[in-house]
């Protein structure tokens, strides 16, 4: 594995994972546990965020603390399954912006076909975090950030729960300067170009249309 790409192994993460892998699990209860591993991912994708220190005043005494250093930031989920990772991550940084970009899967060509973009308008000052729970051939994963890049946004950063290595390869060659986050490295995919042993579909399980 590269340095560009970051595979979250704490504990925590890998056991809620077990539960998204079992096909047992109801769509309640999956959608509960794709938004516990986003939070968890998204608290260990901004590590790097910046710091600045301000003086405050406690119950008890004034002292110096750290806030983030004005950092703006975007999340844009790609549609439908990447809605899954919105709201936590919405609630560990609720003043971040929303943009969407809806991409779906031709059948026969396999190739994502682009139906749908709406990002916000200032996404040219902002540290935009793309979302999709997988990360299988790489083609939605490549386009999205493809068209986020014609805004020019300070940078990328991509997040996913379960990751095919062709996927990864696909997305890493064409985005050598995008940062890849995801919480499991599969084996691989199969002839349906679905991750094994992956989640199953993802849009399908979080919504209950399988």
């Amino acid at each position: 594995m590269n340095n560009q790409v970051t595979v979250l192994d704490h504990p925590l993460i890998q056991h809620k994972l077990s539960f998204l892998r079992d096909k047992n699990t109801g769509s309640k209860m999956f959608r509960e546990l794709v938004s516990e591993v986003s939070m968890l991912m998204c608290y260990e994708a901004m590590r790097d965020l910046p710091l600045e220190e301000i003086e405050i005043e406690t119950p008890v005494a004034k002292t110096k603390t750290n806030v983030l250093a004005g950092r703006k930031l975007a999340f844009v989920p790609i549609l439908r399954a990447g809605n899954g990772m919105l709201d936590a991550m919405l609630k560990m940084v609720p003043a971040a912006k929303v943009g969407h970009i809806g991409l779906y899967r031709d059948e026969k060509t396999l190739k994502p076909v682009e139906y749908y973009k709406k990002l916000p308008l200032d996404i040219n000052e902002r540290d935009v975090f793309v979302l999709d729970p997988m990360l299988a051939t790489g083609g939605s994963a490549v386009d999205a950030i493809s068209i986020i890049k014609q805004s020019n946004p300070k940078s990328i950063k991509f997040l996913c729960i379960v990751a095919a290595p062709h996927g990864i390869r696909v997305l890493t060659e064409e985005h050598p300067d995008v940062q890849v986050f995801c919480a499991a490295k599969d084996k691989g995919l199969n002839e349906r170009s679905y991750i094994i042993p992956g989640l199953g579909d993802a849009g399908d399980r979080i919504f209950g249309t399988m």
